[in-house]
């Protein structure tokens, strides 16, 4: 079933991980895809020949560069996914990144660095895509990367904690303000995800036991089941849902600690 069939998304950070897998689930349900990445075109290339190979029938998949938080790449990146493409339908924020330290010796650089990709970008992308999807008069798809860590926190990576936060509002807020005029934005977060971002845990066998007992699934999650997700968010079949998060994370928003009365006696 081709559910997008004929829809154009553009999708940011799609070179790798969880963006790679959206792109190529989005091809397979007939969307043409732009595939943006910052650096790594190989990876891009790699990308759109997966989402060719992964078609059912015809359609376009094309490598974008840009840095998201820089605005005037964005708005370069929007002009040539529109001259390539006609128009757009479906906007996918994707792109984050993520530094490790302890709050009180974190960098000032670093700090701004996450929120500039991470939070700057996916604003940046749907202003651009909001402009589009109002001078087209049709309506549209605005999905958000986000994160477990919208509402757990996460010690020893605050700015990302800090930017998963401010997505959940940035998704709330833009779902609010264009609902009347057919414009959709949900998010859907991920949670423990084999991704070549989390390869410190994967490939560490005891590592990623300790990661997955966490969870009341028993597993990580795979970067298709979240791709899975998107694709349902943007297609029809959720034409009534706007301002939401999904979690998808095995249960781990569920406060698994819990699964023990511990806090209730025996």
């Amino acid at each position: 079933m081709e559910r997008l069939k004929g829809k154009n998304v553009l999708i940011t950070g799609a070179a790798t991980g969880i963006g790679r897998a959206v792109a190529v689930r989005f091809g397979k349900d007939g969307a043409n895809v732009g595939v943006n990445f910052y650096v790594g075109p190989e990876d891009a290339e790699e990308t759109c020949n997966q989402v060719a190979a992964a078609r059912i029938s015809d359609g376009k998949q094309v490598p974008l560069q840009a840095d998201v938080s820089d605005e005037i790449q964005v708005k370069a990146m929007f002009e040539r996914f529109i001259n390539v493409f006609g128009s757009i339908d479906i906007l996918i924020n994707n792109a984050g990144i993520q530094k490790a330290a302890e709050s009180h010796e974190m960098a000032v650089a670093d700090f701004d660095r996450v929120l500039a990709v991470n939070l700057r970008g996916p604003f940046l992308c749907s202003r651009e895509a909001l402009k589009l999807f109002l001078n087209q008069g049709r309506g549209g798809v605005i999905l958000n990367n986000s994160s477990v860590h919208e509402i757990i926190p996460k010690p020893k990576y605050l700015s990302y904690s800090v930017t998963k936060g401010g997505l959940e509002n940035l998704t709330k807020t833009l779902a609010l303000e264009y609902a009347d005029r057919g414009i959709r934005v949900n998010a859907v977060g991920p949670g423990a995800t084999v991704t070549p971002i989390n390869l410190a845990w994967i490939n560490d066998p005891a590592a990623r036991a300790e990661v997955e007992s966490h969870i009341p699934m028993g597993r990580a999650g795979a970067a298709e089941e979240m791709a899975a997700v998107f694709a349902f968010l943007a297609s029809d079949e959720a034409s009534y849902v706007t301002g939401q998060t999904i979690y998808t994370c095995g249960g781990l928003t569920l406060y698994p600690e819990f699964r023990v009365g511990w806090s209730s006696g025996k």
